[in-house]
């Protein structure tokens, strides 16, 4: 490796990293160097040394030597040390919420060591990667310098979240290990995956395996399908677990539904199978609340998407059902939750559930399903409309996930010239994900009741892997920024110079990204 340049000399966290921390403190002497004889020492901790495990083989990859992980640390130079501690130790202020808490972290780096401090795994994994984005090359072949400094940071929001359609197009479980990878490196936390709609189902349930064996073959424009069976799922999720990211599968209802309706004849009207979908329309297929089929579908399905899935949030969708009066929408909504609340999950829904959440009960509604409706998580996308029915759920007890189309749909082409993705909410360019402020999109919903912030990416356009990282980046990190940092920390500027530092990493893994002209590339490099 060449010896570095001025330009290259060591900065701290706020000169590197991705999203920018909390509070970053510079201070003298040389810097920490990454090279033969670095070590990775934990505390013995189960979190600690899932972690170090990981940062291991990173610095392995990134200095080409040798990196041992120790359980016992007699003070040597030249460590990487892990350990947990409770959130006063850490330096998190008094008074932050206990789930922001939880995923913070504290780095201390000297000549001799980087100490990192967290309050879970989560924690330890969000301060390996901030130390990794802080090494820059070294004046040595094969070394890499972190500069002297403090950081302790945590997370503005505590969903942080991409939302990924592996139903119009599907992408298999390698595909998904990739973004998993992708979001831990920018502290994101949660993959909500939207697994059925009306072109393919992608979940193996076992009460209706006809869903994934006849639906799972169909997608978008005749392309292949695919699906995740439960061995799929098991790994998907394992891998998820490993990296602190929590998976929300998406059952979408009582609308996108035309691929059950084509694997389960008895959810329509007839008796006989829909047509399979292969087009990109909406609003069309629904189901019926009148059928006899369709209380045991919601019950047998939810129920066995609850039981595959460890995480506490099952999605409903709710969105764009077009064909279906409102007391119809209201019944099948309300059941859903009750399922899922049966099942020990709490719901989330796209915006349009807001409707269906307040008002009073109906015969044979209790407790335990208002219950369940007071804790419900509302998606907001599309800024049209639902504002008013939004701010409502709010007021009743709703925690609210903001998704604005204009800013985090990131299947919308960056300009006239993208070769994919849809224009229907206009261009999204990097400044448009970036430059938003989170808690002034629903100004009648209160700061505590703002769960997060969640990107999305639809594929009705998007066919392959290369599509697929080419529309995430380099917006998912603006997103992950807005979402993860504090509003007085961050600004266009310095995200636009920092941006550049983090392609390396990107080409390394092989991602495709977007060579937007609003950034200075060159700066990276």
């Amino acid at each position: 490796m060449a010896p570095s340049s001025e330009s290259e000399q060591p900065g701290t966290a706020r000169d590197l990293a991705v999203p920018v921390p909390a509070h970053v403190e510079a201070r003298t002497g040389d810097p920490f160097v990454i090279g033969p004889g670095v070590r990775v020492v934990t505390d013995g901790s189960t979190e600690a040394v899932a972690v170090a495990v990981m940062a291991a083989s990173r610095l392995h990859r990134l200095s080409d030597v040798p990196v041992a992980v120790l359980h016992e640390d007699d003070g040597t130079p030249g460590s990487v040390v892990l350990a947990l501690a409770d959130a006063a130790t850490v330096g998190v202020p008094a008074g932050t919420d206990a789930s922001l808490a939880h995923e913070a972290y504290r780095i201390d780096v000297t000549a001799d060591r980087a100490v990192l401090t967290a309050v879970s795994g989560a924690g330890l994994l969000h301060a390996a990667h901030t130390l990794q984005q802080c090494a820059v090359p070294g004046a040595e072949p094969a070394t890499w310098t972190v500069a002297p400094q403090l950081v302790v940071d945590h997370p503005r929001f505590a969903w942080r979240g991409l939302c990924l359609d592996v139903a119009r197009h599907f992408f298999g479980v390698p595909d998904l290990l990739r973004v998993l990878d992708l979001m831990a490196s920018l502290k994101l936390n949660v993959l909500h995956l939207h697994l059925t709609d009306d072109q393919g189902w992608r979940l193996d349930v076992p009460s209706r395996p006809a869903l994934a064996a006849v639906s799972g073959l169909t997608a978008v424009g005749g392309d292949p399908g695919g699906y995740y069976s439960s061995q799929d799922w098991a790994q998907l999720l394992g891998y998820a677990a490993s990296r602190h990211v929590t998976v929300v599968p998406e059952i979408d209802l009582p609308g996108h539904v035309n691929a059950a309706l084509h694997a389960l004849g008895e959810l329509t009207p007839s008796g006989r199978p829909a047509r399979a979908y292969t087009g990109i329309d909406v609003g069309f297929s629904r189901l019926h609340v009148d059928l006899p089929a369709t209380r045991p579908f919601l019950h047998d399905v939810l129920g066995d998407v609850a039981a595959m899935t460890p995480g506490p949030w099952v999605h409903v969708g709710g969105d764009e059902v077009l064909t279906m009066e409102p007391a119809e929408y209201r019944a099948l909504v309300r059941a859903a939750v009750e399922e899922l609340a049966a099942a020990g999950k709490t719901v989330v829904g796209w915006q349009e559930v807001a409707s269906a959440l307040d008002g009073p009960p109906a015969p044979g509604e209790g407790p335990a399903l208002e219950e369940a409706l007071a804790s419900a998580v509302v998606q907001y996308w599309d800024e049209r409309e639902g504002a008013e029915e939004v701010t409502r759920a709010a007021a009743h007890g709703a925690r609210v996930v903001l998704s604005p189309a204009t800013r985090v749909y990131l299947d919308m082409r960056y300009d006239a010239a993208t070769p994919v993705g849809l224009e229907w909410a206009g261009h999204v360019e990097v400044r448009d994900s970036y430059e938003w402020e989170p808690l002034d999109v629903l100004p009648g919903v209160p700061a505590d009741r703002v769960l997060g912030v969640e990107a999305a990416l639809w594929t009705e356009t998007v066919r392959t892997s290369e599509d697929l990282f080419l529309l995430l980046l380099p917006r998912l990190a603006a997103v992950a920024e807005v979402a993860w940092s504090r509003a007085d920390a961050r600004g266009w500027d310095s995200f636009a110079a920092r941006l550049p530092r983090q392609t390396a990493r990107w080409d390394e893994r092989g991602y495709t990204w977007y060579r937007s002209p609003q950034v200075p590339w060159s700066a990276g490099r």
